[in-house]
Formats: C-alpha cells, sequence, structure tokens
C-alpha cells in the first residue's frame, strides 16, 4: 500500500509541492519513476526501507519550506534491514547541488557507502548549519577523478562543486572558477551561464524560464499619473513558479495561487476567476437557523448550539428565544445560556425568516447583540408576524440602531413594561409591502418615558430613535459621523480632521497633514485631495515615503525627496535609488570627481595687481585682452576649418592606397575590471556597466565591458577582434581586451547616450549647423567602415552616441558582418531585423551589402531632421515592403530644402548601384555644413537689431561663420538662436558608482592621449633687437602705440639706463607669452594632433603665473616710463606739446 501510494503521487512528477517522504519500501520494488524529479519544496524523508539505490539522479534543489523536526532538509536513516544484508548502499543524489533552508541528517545506514566524502557544506545555503553525517561504510573509493568528493566509484557520479570553488567576486553560485563564471544572483543550484535563463533552479521564482525576484506584479506604478494601475503582463505565483493562471482547484489571492482564502478574506468569482477578497468588516457566513437544516430539530437558541452562530452574517431561517433556551432544560439535561455568549449575534446581518424573543436574560435590558441586524426577511413567519417581542419585563429599549428593512410580516410588541422609544419609530417606513401591520400596546406609557428622561438625544431627527444617545438615531438633525449624530465635523480642530460631504463627515486620509491655522486640512476623500501632505508628496498624491524599488511596467521605479519633500525620479544610471535629504531635512553634500576648467575659472580668486599706473596701461591691458580674445576665436575657426576641409577629405599617400592602422590594443588583466551593472544582453554575450582600474595606478576610467559566451564560437571571436581593430574619431572606441577564458572586451562609455534621445530632448536648442555636421560625421564614420569591408546592418539614430553635443559615435556592431576581399554581399540568417531602416533587398532576400547602409544612412538622417519622428509611423511593419515596392518614401521633413530631401531620396533608390556612396554623401553633406541655413530652414521668432555686424559665437566643426546683415526683423534660426547645453561628465561619473571615491574617476580618451606640454618654438627677427646705442621696442603686445609713436624714442638713450630695466621686462615678456599660449589654448582638443587638454591643476598653475607675470611686467612698465620722463627732462629732450594734440 506504501509503494502505490508513492507511486501514485509522484509518478510523472517534477515539483513536488511539500514533502517527499519515502518510507517502508522493500528491496524488490522499482522506484525508477522518481527520476523525473527535480525540486522538492518541504524536506525530503528517507528512513526504515530496504532497497539498495536511491533513484533522484535529477533531483537539483531541496528549498526546506518545511523541516523534518524543524531542523533537518534532507534525512536519511535506518535504511537496512536489521536480521540481513539488505539495505541503502549508494545515494543517487548527483545532480543535488542546493538545500535553502534547513539542514542535513544522514545516520544508521549500515551498508551506505560515500556519503561522508561529500561536501554538503558546498550544497547547504545557510554556513551556519552544520551538517550531521555519520561516517558510513568506507569499502569503495571514488573515481581519482573525483578528488575524493563522489556520490558512487564511478567517474560520472562525482560531486559538482558550485559554491566554494567560486571567485570572491560572486555572490552566490557559479559554473566555473573564473569571475567571468558566476552566475546570476537569483540562481540557486548552479547554471550554465551568467543570465538569468542559465540557472538549473530559482532561488525565488521562475518566470517563463528566467529567474526573478518576484513575479510581474497585478498592479505597476505608472510615473505620468502617480497611480498604480493594472499590469497587463501580470502573472500568479504558484510555489516557486510565475504562472498566468491558477490551476482550478486553486483561488487568487493578490498575485499568489492558494488552495484556501485566509480568515479575513471571502471568496468571490470575477470573470470565471476564484479570487480573495479583503472583508469590510466581517466576512459573510451563512448558517442555519433553528428548524432548518442542521437545527431541524432544534426549537430554541439553547447553550447547546449557540456555538453554531459563531461568526454568522446571515441567518437562513429563524431565530428563536425561549425559556427553555434561556433558563436551560432540565429533561433534555440543557444547561441555562450564558448571556455573554449572546454576543455572537452581534455580528449577524440578516435574517431570512423571523426573530421571536419571549424570553431573555434578566441583566440585559436591551437587545443590542443584534445592533448589526439590517434586514428581517420574513420567508418563514410565526403566525403571520415576523418580529416578535413578548412579555420582556426587564427590556427598557430595542437598539436594533441598524435595522432598516423588515420584507414581510407583521411586527408585534406587547407586554413589556419597561419599554420605551417605540413610539417614535416610524415602522412604517421599514416595510416593503403595503398589508404589512404593526401591532404594539401594553408596553409603558411614553409620558412615563418623558418625565425620566428615557426620549431621543436631541442631536436626532424627527423620524425616532431606538433608544439613548444619539448612536441611535433613525436619522441625523444635523451631520452624521459613522453611526454617531454630531452637531458639526472637525474640519478646523479636532485630532482626526475631515471633511463634510453632505451632512456625512469623512475622515481627511491618514497621508494628509493636519492643519493648525484654522484651514481646512483636506477636499475629497484620498491622498491626492490633501492641502497639505504630512509626509512626502509624489505627482498629486500624499505618500509615507517616495517610492523605492516599486514594480513599475519595465522595471523598477526608485525616487528621492528634494528639500520640499517632493519626490523626483531617480538618475536612470542609478542602481539602487539616490540620496537627497539628510536625516536632519539638510542637502547633503554632493562629492564631485573633478572640476573642468570652466569651473575653476569660475572659483579663481583674480591675483592681479592694484596699482595701475595711469590710463596707459588700461590701455596696454585691454589691447592685450582684445587680442587674446581674437587670437583664440582665430584659433578655434582654423581647427574646425581643418577638421573639415584639411585632415578628414584629404586623400591618403601611402603607396598601397590604404592608411596604416595605428589603434593600440591594450591587453588587460581581469583584477584590472571591475562590473558594476548589466546594460544588457546579446546573442554573443552580457554588456556590463564597469570601472577600468589601470594596474599601478590610481585612477578609475568608466567603461562598457562586454563578456562574449562561452557558446560563441572561434569564428566569432575571430571577427569581433577583427572589429575590435577599428580606430576612427566618429566609432566608439575599443580601449582593451581581457585574455580570460571568455574574452571580454572593453569600450568607452558615452555619458550622454543615443543620438535620438538626445535630437528629442534637446529639438528646441539644435540648429542646422549642428545637424549638417552630426551628418557629416555619421557618413564618415561609415565610409570608414566601407574601406574596412564592414557592413554595419542596423545603422539608426538609436545605435549613435553622443559623446559631447560636438562629437558624435557610431556604435552596435552587434549585427555587423565582415566581408571577405572577394565578397560583395552578406547573406543573413533568420532573426529579428529593424524592418523600417532596411533596404528592399534586406527584406526579402536578407541580402546586405553597403549600399544597404546608405538606405538605412537615409533614414537615420531623417531621424535627425524631424528631431527623432518615428518612420513610417503608424504602419504596421507587415505593410512596409508593399509601401516600398509601389515607391511610396518618407515625407520630406519641415525644416529640410529640396536638396537635403533630394539626397535622402537617392539613398531609397530601389536599385542598390543607384544610391550614392558614403564617401560622396559625406562630401555632399560638408559642402552644405559650409552654408547651413541655406539647406536647413528652422524659424522660430523674429528678432529687431540695429546695425552692428557681430560674428556668429557658437560654430564648431569648420563650418563657416555667417554675419547678422543690416535688418530691422531677422529670422533666428538654427545656430542663431540655439545653444546646446554642454552637461557636466561630473555628474555622470557621480551617478555611476555611488561607493566608489569618485575623486579618481577620468574619461577613457582622457587617460589614453598623451599630456604633452607643447611650447611653440620662438622666432627671432630683426625687429626685435638692443643696439649698442638705442634701444627700439616694437612688440604691440607689451607696449602701446602712443609710447612707440612720442618723441621720447626720437632720441637716442644710453643702454646703460635701461639695460638693468629691460632684462627682467625682456624676460618676463618671453615668459608671459609662453604661458599665454597653452592658456589660450587649453579649452579645445585638436582631433588631429591628438593634444588633450590641461587638467584642472594645470590649468590653475598657468592662470596663477600668467597673472603674476602680468603684474610683475606692470610695475617694471611704470618704472620704465618714469625713468625715461626723467631722462628727458634732465636732458632737455622732453616737449611741454609731447601729450597735446
Amino acid at each position: 500500500q506504501q509503494y502505490r501510494t508513492l507511486r501514485k503521487y509522484y509518478e510523472n512528477c517534477e515539483v513536488v509541492m511539500g514533502n517527499l517522504e519515502i518510507t517502508s519500501i522493500d528491496r524488490s520494488r522499482d522506484l525508477s519513476f522518481l527520476r523525473s524529479i527535480r525540486e522538492v519544496t518541504g524536506y525530503v524523508l528517507v528512513a526504515l526501507n530496504q532497497f539498495d539505490y536511491l533513484p533522484l539522479e535529477n533531483l537539483r534543489i531541496i528549498r526546506g519550506t518545511k523541516m523534518y523536526e524543524d531542523r533537518y532538509a534532507l534525512a536519511i536513516f535506518l535504511n537496512y534491514r536489521r536480521d540481513g544484508n539488505f539495505g541503502l548502499r549508494q545515494l543517487g543524489l548527483k545532480n543535488l547541488t542546493e538545500i535553502l533552508q534547513g539542514g542535513v541528517y544522514v545516520d544508521q545506514n549500515k551498508f551506505l557507502c560515500h556519503a561522508d566524502t561529500i561536501h554538503w557544506q558546498d550544497i547547504v545555503k545557510n554556513a551556519r548549519v552544520s551538517p550531521l553525517v555519520v561516517p558510513t561504510n568506507s569499502s569503495q573509493k571514488c573515481h581519482v577523478s573525483c578528488n575524493g568528493r563522489c556520490w558512487g566509484p564511478k567517474e560520472d557520479q562525482c560531486q559538482t562543486l558550485t559554491k566554494t570553488v567560486c571567485a570572491e567576486q560572486c555572490d552566490g553560485r557559479c559554473f566555473g572558477p573564473w569571475v567571468s563564471n558566476c552566475c546570476h544572483r537569483e540562481c540557486a543550484g548552479g547554471c550554465s551561464g551568467p543570465k538569468d535563463t542559465d540557472c538549473f533552479a530559482c532561488t525565488n521564482f521562475n518566470d517563463s524560464g528566467a529567474c526573478v525576484t518576484q513575479c510581474p506584479q497585478p498592479h505597476v506604478y505608472n510615473p505620468t499619473t502617480f497611480q498604480l494601475e493594472s499590469n497587463p503582463r501580470a502573472k500568479y505565483t504558484y510555489g516557486a513558479f510565475c504562472v498566468k493562471k491558477c490551476p482550478h482547484n486553486f483561488v487568487v489571492d493578490h498575485s499568489s495561487c492558494v488552495r484556501a482564502c485566509p480568515s479575513n478574506k471571502m471568496e468571490v468569482e470575477n470573470d470565471r476567476i476564484k479570487m480573495c477578497i479583503a472583508c469590510t468588516d466581517i466576512c459573510p457566513k451563512a448558517c442555519d437557523g433553528i428548524g432548518t437544516a442542521s437545527l431541524q430539530s432544534a426549537q430554541t437558541v439553547d447553550s447547546s448550539n449557540i456555538d453554531k452562530f459563531t461568526n454568522c452574517t446571515k441567518i437562513n431561517g429563524n431565530l428563536v428565544f425561549l425559556i427553555t433556551g434561556i433558563k436551560g432544560d432540565v429533561y433534555h439535561n440543557i444547561e441555562a445560556l450564558d448571556p455573554e455568549k449572546l454576543n455572537v449575534f452581534r455580528t449577524v446581518r440578516e435574517i431570512t425568516g423571523f426573530l421571536n424573543i419571549q424570553s431573555w436574560p434578566e441583566n440585559m435590558t436591551d437587545l443590542s447583540v443584534f445592533s448589526n441586524l439590517a434586514t428581517i426577511g420574513g420567508r418563514a413567519l410565526y403566525s403571520g408576524i415576523s418580529l416578535l417581542v413578548l412579555k420582556q419585563r426587564w427590556i427598557s429599549s430595542l437598539q436594533l440602531q441598524s435595522l432598516n428593512e423588515i420584507s414581510a410580516g407583521n411586527v408585534y410588541i406587547t407586554n413589556n413594561s419597561q419599554l420605551c422609544y417605540y413610539n417614535t419609530v416610524n415602522w412604517t417606513g421599514l416595510f416593503r409591502a403595503n398589508n404589512q401591520k404593526v401591532l404594539i400596546r401594553n408596553n409603558r406609557d411614553p409620558k412615563e418615558c418623558t418625565t425620566e428622561r428615557m426620549v431621543c438625544d436631541p442631536l436626532c431627527s424627527d423620524s425616532g430613535c431606538w433608544g439613548p444617545g444619539p448612536d441611535q438615531c433613525l436619522a441625523c438633525r444635523y451631520f452624521s459621523r459613522g453611526r454617531i449624530c454630531v452637531d458639526t465635523c472637525n474640519l478646523y480642530e479636532g485630532e482626526v480632521r475631515e471633511y463634510a460631504n453632505g451632512s456625512v463627515c469623512v475622515e481627511c486620509d491618514s497621508q494628509c497633514e493636519r492643519a493648525d491655522d484654522y484651514s481646512l486640512t483636506c477636499h475629497s476623500p484620498g491622498p491626492d485631495h490633501c492641502v497639505k501632505c504630512l509626509h512626502f508628496k509624489d505627482g498629486p498624491n500624499c505618500v509615507e515615503k517616495c517610492p523605492d524599488g516599486l514594480q513599475g511596467a519595465i522595471s523598477f521605479i526608485f525616487k528621492y525627496a528634494e528639500a520640499n519633500n517632493e519626490c523626483h525620479p531617480c538618475h536612470s544610471n542609478c542602481t539602487q535609488g539616490e540620496k537627497g535629504l539628510g536625516q536632519g531635512g539638510d542637502q547633503e553634500p554632493i562629492l564631485w570627481p573633478y572640476l573642468t576648467s570652466l569651473s575653476l575659472l569660475s572659483l579663481r580668486t583674480p591675483l592681479i595687481a592694484a596699482g595701475v599706473i595711469g590710463g596707459l596701461f588700461v590701455v596696454v591691458i585691454v589691447a592685450l585682452s582684445v587680442a587674446v580674445s581674437v587670437r583664440r576665436k582665430s584659433i578655434k575657426k582654423k581647427r574646425a576649418l581643418r577638421r573639415f576641409l584639411e585632415t578628414e577629405l584629404v586623400e591618403p599617400l601611402t603607396p598601397s592606397g590604404t592608411a596604416p592602422n595605428q589603434a593600440q590594443l591594450r591587453i588587460l588583466k581581469e583584477t584590472e575590471l571591475k562590473r558594476v551593472k548589466i546594460l544588457g544582453s546579446g546573442a554573443f554575450g552580457t554588456v556590463y556597466k564597469g570601472i577600468w582600474v589601470p594596474e599601478g595606478e590610481t585612477v578609475k576610467i568608466p567603461v562598457a565591458i562586454k563578456i562574449l559566451n562561452e557558446a560563441t564560437g572561434p569564428k566569432a571571436n575571430v571577427e569581433f577582434m577583427d572589429v575590435s581593430i577599428l580606430l576612427h574619431p566618429h566609432l566608439v572606441r575599443l580601449l582593451g581586451v581581457c585574455l580570460s577564458p571568455t574574452i571580454q572586451l572593453v569600450t568607452q562609455l558615452m555619458p550622454h547616450g543615443c543620438l535620438l534621445d538626445y535630437v528629442h530632448e534637446h529639438k528646441d536648442n539644435i540648429g542646422s549647423q549642428l545637424l549638417l555636421n552630426w551628418c557629416v560625421q555619421i557618413a564618415k564614420g561609415m565610409m570608414y567602415l566601407e574601406e574596412r569591408r564592414l557592413v554595419h546592418r542596423d545603422l539608426a539614430a538609436r545605435n549613435v552616441l553622443v559623446k559631447s553635443p560636438n562629437h558624435i559615435k557610431i556604435t552596435d556592431f552587434g549585427l555587423a558582418r565582415l566581408l571577405d576581399v572577394n565578397e560583395k554581399e552578406y547573406n543573413a540568417d533568420g532573426g529579428k531585423m529593424p524592418i523600417k531602416w532596411m533596404a528592399l533587398e534586406c527584406i526579402h532576400y536578407r541580402k546586405f551589402t553597403h549600399q544597404s547602409d546608405v538606405w538605412s544612412y537615409g533614414v537615420t538622417i531623417w531621424e535627425l531632421m524631424t528631431f527623432g519622428g518615428k518612420p513610417y509611423d503608424g504602419i504596421p511593419t507587415r505593410d512596409i515592403p508593399d509601401l516600398l515596392e509601389k515607391g511610396e518614401r518618407l515625407p520630406q521633413p519641415p525644416i529640410c530644402t529640396i536638396d537635403v530631401y533630394m539626397v535622402m531620396v537617392k539613398c531609397w533608390m530601389i536599385d542598390a548601384d543607384s544610391r550614392p556612396k558614403f564617401k560622396e554623401l559625406a562630401a555632399e553633406f560638408c559642402r552644405m555644413a559650409r552654408d547651413p541655413q541655406r539647406y536647413l530652414v528652422i524659424q522660430v521668432s523674429y528678432l529687431t537689431v540695429p546695425y552692428l555686424p557681430l560674428e556668429h559665437p557658437s560654430l564648431s566643426w569648420g563650418c563657416t561663420r555667417s554675419n547678422w546683415s543690416l535688418s530691422l526683423s531677422l529670422p533666428l534660426q538654427g545656430d542663431d538662436r540655439m545653444k546646446l547645453p554642454s552637461p557636466n561628465d561630473s555628474k555622470f561619473f557621480q551617478s555611476l558608482l555611488d561607493e566608489e571615491e569618485l575623486e579618481d574617476l577620468m574619461d577613457a580618451e582622457e587617460y589614453l592621449v598623451p599630456h604633452a606640454f607643447n611650447i611653440p618654438p620662438l622666432a627671432y627677427t630683426p625687429r626685435t633687437r638692443v643696439d649698442s646705442n638705442r634701444v627700439r621696442l616694437s612688440s604691440p603686445l607689451f607696449f602701446s602705440p602712443l609710447l612707440l609713436s612720442s618723441p621720447l624714442f626720437s632720441s637716442p638713450l644710453p643702454t646703460s639706463l635701461l639695460s638693468p630695466l629691460l632684462s627682467p621686462l625682456l624676460s618676463s615678456s618671453l615668459l608671459l607669452s609662453l604661458l599665454a599660449y597653452p592658456h589660450i589654448n587649453s579649452n579645445r582638443v585638436n582631433p588631429c594632433t591628438q593634444n588633450a587638454p590641461l587638467r584642472g591643476h594645470s590649468i590653475i598653475f598657468h592662470y596663477i603665473t600668467f597673472y603674476y607675470i602680468l603684474s610683475y611686467f606692470i610695475v617694471f612698465h611704470s618704472i620704465l616710463l618714469f625713468s625715461i620722463l626723467s631722462y628727458s627732462i634732465q636732458h632737455a629732450s622732453f616737449s611741454p606739446n609731447l601729450f597735446l594734440p
């Protein structure tokens, strides 16, 4: 019988929802049906058996939600026959790798082998649990390849270790000793890869093959409406699995499948789904009345049957109270009823039959135990009566304050000598039929009741009452608070504030702050109608705390509180929320990793000396400033023009026609990389956000780390390495490779996201110049790929990253494919493709060429010109091929002239050979970028200006500057009105990793480019010389034209007079020139020479030195002037008319 029951329950079973107990099975039974079991949620008990082998080869995890003797999740003992040689010899648990809760007990198994060789601490998750395994039969040894850990003597019976062999960085199980072999944190029992879909079992829940912390919840947080809304992707928890619907014999309780509803909920069926709904007060429960069903033979409520009415809300039948029930029945051996037990009827809301009270305890002066009775149905009547109260001399009031309906039958209340208040009740208002009558007589005289003040409370209306007090009114004269009548609501005072909903006082939400200035606390119910919030405000709603890990539609929602206690979303780069206010309400300090040169300029303290002598030196300083400004603008213009017109357009001159590839590939150690957060997973591997700490240095560089899957073949690895040698200013750069067992590619981490989001967010600040510059950069990046015979296959604005507003880079080579030397096209396998960006030949034949990338380039340009518009928006993907074959294309963007749109149309020609090359596209857009407002028209408003030619301040990347001409009303177009913000990278680096020392973070390119301090060569000409008899100085940087042209220099000056003055002056002038040069050029990086900008401390040094030398020069300039004037006066060479017009 035991064996048949075991087989009936567990044959073809994979998950045991509960305990697996295998006991009292003899040696001849076939237990092979147990091989299907993979998981046990409770404990496993194997005891008192005689079989020799336990066939649980596929059991991987024991959860231990229930434990044997509250201690053990696996208990194996007494498995042998005392008077024979039969018993358990081998545990077939070779795949058991995790016990989540509880310990292990193995003892008194006479013939069992190898159990004491198992490393049980590797299996048991709780390190504090010590397994109790008594040494067993040691007649058989483990195979030599098992290292002394095995379940049996064979080579395939070695124990698989998944915890004690892991790298220190792993926070759970692993599938190898390397850092890249860590299992996902949601895995249990080991895994085959790093993703949540590679787990052998799940620690918490399995959602369609992926291990998750919790199943998709029925309600998710909507950050737009600030409300919880129904989740169409919701699933229910069924054991350790997420299911779309519960089994038919289970009911839904919130987000779980349960066998029965808890005591505070009731089961209802909604849309053929059985659900547990919270009861508003007491859950409905129907009970049999006197003379009905289980109480068919009962004549009255008595001590023998009153317990059957516990928690009843509906009585199907009648309630009868006779003297034999109240005082007991000696004949039937029934004791007197305890009056306290009558309180069980306080839960009754409906009696379908009649209520008959002919006896009542003497110490109870009312019927308040029926205070919640709302309806007497009258389906069964007692001599035509549905409510009978007869000869109860000690009842003074009925107190049936909830009674609002007597559906049928008459009311008979008579011979109750102390009963008052009955005459105030409008009985006919309770009736539902016209033939119902009221017979009330021989009760206490109402005049006597009035004399003894047994009258209705003044707060009751004229409708009457059931007894004394404001809670017995049939209706209230002013306001009601619950069942109690009040004269006013607590609008402005009281511990709990209210608002008046008609004549009903309703409490304000608990999240509303109580007003103390005689003003309203709330206007309506709910947390969204508070005048002021008690804690925090999330949108219109007052909440106890800001959402912290609340389930959203796609991911978890984290918010932080600002100084005004309003909740705001954390930055997208935050992984565990964000800090806002400190505990004391003060803003917590923010540590910046470094300051840019612009920040340092605003923080410096000027060190210019205040001793300027005369207006001559003011002229010198103004002239110097103007010269520096003009010089800076000239350098910017030349460098920008050189980027477009010289460096990038110059044809290479190497004999082979191919420029040498000077990319530097760094081989990184695994210890130099630290992974922070998973950014995503693809077909070839997993991408992490991480930090690169070069060995022997203190800098920390934010990077993206792509770990290739083990399943990625050697050919795919070679292709990735081919892609990784690409080096171009407009392609995301590979920083290095970690040659671990699974190859890790380390690339730049772009701080400003993708170009699609960037143009959408800043569409009001993007001008024509910037748009055309982006078109040039994308075309040149794709031209580089074409020269390297690489087809991108997924070019779109979402795959272009923004390093800075003036510098973008193409990324995502996940679909890219290198063509061999003789290949013209590439035939793709199956898989998802971006149809709306693909050429027609790619859709029909899956043939990809450089010309199919040109088609995608045209769609990408269209996205930019529409500021992030969606191509073919509203058209189903399946209709795109037919639409293209009919000749339809994307419409002309409003800002594009016909010249730009015709370039797009050429990219969308059906014949691939008719489409332009990327080299032609780069040249065409570069030509347009020199006169941007001719080709893109972005008109927003008009501005009235005086005649004043201004040079445009915000051009970049080498496009020609344009001046405003004389006009009273000029359209503010593109660059003329717009200036993109330049976000501070420090915010990005700070949000990247909260626990890091942020002051050492550095951008990758800043680290890799050499920081050379280049001093321009000095040119000495005959124009600057010191003669033996006189000195003529012609440097406009240090001497004003007034001084140089004055008669002071018309007469010879002795060298002996000027040499001690000019020597330090010339040396300071030279040093000033050297220091001014790097200062002028420190804000712009030349992409041709790859000079990096000066770091913060270098800029501070040069500024301090520059102004120190300037002050030093002014002092000597004053001494020189004074000496010249004195000498001239002394030798009568000074003329009074020297400074006259």
